[in-house]
C-alpha cells in the first residue's frame, strides 16, 4: 500500500528518535554514533539532516548530508540513511533522500557523493564516481561509490573524497 511521508529538517527534539531509527535499522550502534559525532563536527550543516515522518508525526526515516571535499572542491556526503525496519520499502527513505537533495540544491550546493548500494542510489541520479575520476583512499567496489551533480550544467570534479573526520576515512 502506497504511503505518503512528510519530510522536514531535523530539530533538536528529533535527536532521540533519529538515534532510535538508526539503531533499529542497522541493529548496531555504529551508524547512530556516527550521526551524533557528525552533529559535533565542522562538517555538519544545519538543515541537511532530514527526517521522514508518518501521519502521526513519528520519525520513521532519516537522511544526512554533511560536508566533504573532492580534493579541494566542496561537496556533500550522503550518509547515513536509515528507516525503521517495519517502514522499509515504503518510500520513507526515498522521501528523506529526495528532501535532503532538494534542501542542498536550494542552498547552492553542487555535488554529492554516496558510498552505498548500487541498486538503490541511481534512482536519485547518482552514477559511478570512478567514471568522473572520483575515488577514495580505501578500497571499495567501483559500483558502490557514486556521485551526483545537483546542477547538471556543473561537471563533477575529479579527485579523492575527503570525508568529515568522524567517518574515519
Amino acid at each position: 500500500m502506497p504511503q505518503s511521508w512528510t519530510t522536514r529538517a531535523e530539530t533538536d527534539a528529533d535527536i532521540p528518535a533519529v538515534r532510535a531509527v538508526h539503531l533499529a535499522a542497522f541493529g548496531r550502534p555504529e551508524e547512530a554514533d556516527l550521526v551524533e559525532a557528525l552533529r559535533a563536527d565542522a562538517g555538519w550543516i544545519d538543515g541537511l539532516s532530514v527526517v521522514a515522518t508518518g501521519e502521526d508525526g513519528t520519525v520513521v526515516g532519516h537522511a544526512l548530508l554533511t560536508r566533504c571535499h573532492v580534493d579541494s572542491t566542496p561537496a556533500l556526503c550522503l550518509a547515513p540513511v536509515a528507516v525503521l525496519p517495519d517502514r522499509q520499502k515504503t518510500g520513507a527513505g526515498a522521501a528523506a533522500v529526495r528532501a535532503a537533495l532538494r534542501a542542498a540544491t536550494s542552498r547552492g550546493e553542487r555535488f554529492v557523493v554516496v558510498l552505498g548500494h548500487p541498486e538503490y542510489y541511481p534512482r536519485f541520479g547518482f552514477g559511478r564516481a570512478c567514471l568522473h575520476g572520483i575515488r577514495l583512499t580505501v578500497d571499495v567496489p567501483d559500483e558502490a561509490l557514486m556521485a551526483l551533480a545537483l546542477d547538471p550544467a556543473q561537471p563533477l570534479p575529479s579527485g579523492t573524497v575527503r570525508y568529515a573526520a568522524p567517518f574515519g576515512i
